[in-house]
């Protein structure tokens, strides 16, 4: 069963006491260290462990950020996991010196399952959380979902650190990770094709492709908002822009076919969630 957002309080990163630790940091895991940075989390309370910082990380140093310090110990209060699922084997073993039993762990690791994570980390409050690529713009949807050692203390500390990148919903059961992974870690690339998709049609239908181009990508774009601002149900959305036998419901009537739009998406989220659990083993 999901748990709103709202359910949990969030934490100030301005206030968080102890270090957070960043292990990897590529797109995602850079676009929650922006977050955290602009919402106030102080630069000195941030270590970065990246064996290929970018220009930009590296940058970050001059503000107070620890790039692959030497030297001393790090105990961290939160370690975000953010590295590639594969190279976890590899990785977790390294970071135990790290944590200790008040750490929280947060693993944005897609597959990588609770149990794996406590086999390496086995004294940790451990929360897994998937995110999607909008957090790169703070217009994320992140899941998460904790094991036994999650309090109300550590789940404020994981929510306050996820939500820097957007929205947050907690999961009761681990097993909804595969689902939700399917739905939202996945879904910008369905977004992405209809884009593009919408585009090649227009084409296909006279329109020069530079302008077919852009009319699909600022509908997409524009629904989104629309969606996003508006509190009525994506269903009632459809209907407002459908007058009965215009061209919106015509072309509707192919989408919403039988063999349609709807029976697709279900056979790729199936899909998709099918292949994350063989990805998790």
């Amino acid at each position: 069963m999901a748990k709103s957002a709202n359910a949990t309080k969030q934490q100030s990163l301005a206030s968080m006491p102890g270090t957070v630790v960043l292990v990897g940091a590529g797109k995602m895991g850079g676009a929650m260290l922006d977050g955290w940075l602009a919402r106030k989390l102080p630069p000195k309370k941030i270590v970065v462990l990246e064996p290929q910082p970018s220009k930009e990380i590296k940058a970050l140093a001059r503000r107070g950020v620890r790039i692959n310090p030497t030297g001393g110990s790090v105990k961290a209060a939160a370690l975000v996991i953010a590295v590639k699922p594969q190279t976890a084997p590899e990785a977790l073993p390294s970071l135990t010196s790290l944590v200790d039993s008040r750490t929280v762990v947060v693993s944005i690791m897609a597959g990588r399952t609770l149990d794996f994570l406590e086999k390496h980390l086995p004294r940790a409050a451990i929360v897994r959380a998937m995110p999607n690529t909008p957090a790169a713009i703070g217009r994320g949807i992140t899941v998460a979902v904790g094991n036994a050692r999650v309090k109300a203390p550590a789940r404020r500390l994981a929510h306050g650190l996820l939500a820097a990148t957007g929205a947050v919903e907690w999961v009761d059961e681990e097993k909804l990770m595969d689902a939700v992974t399917a739905v939202s870690g996945s879904g910008p690339a369905y977004v992405f094709l209809l884009a593009e998709a919408m585009a090649h049609a227009g084409a296909a239908a006279g329109l020069p492709q530079s302008l077919a181009d852009k009319l699909a990508r600022e509908t997409v774009a524009g629904s989104g908002e629309l969606l996003h601002r508006s509190a009525l149900p994506a269903a009632t959305l459809r209907q407002n822009v459908t007058s009965p036998g215009g061209t919106t419901a015509t072309a509707l009537d192919v989408l919403m076919a039988s063999d349609g739009l709807a029976p697709l998406m279900a056979r790729a989220i199936a899909a998709a969630t099918k292949r994350g659990k063989e990805l998790a083993g």
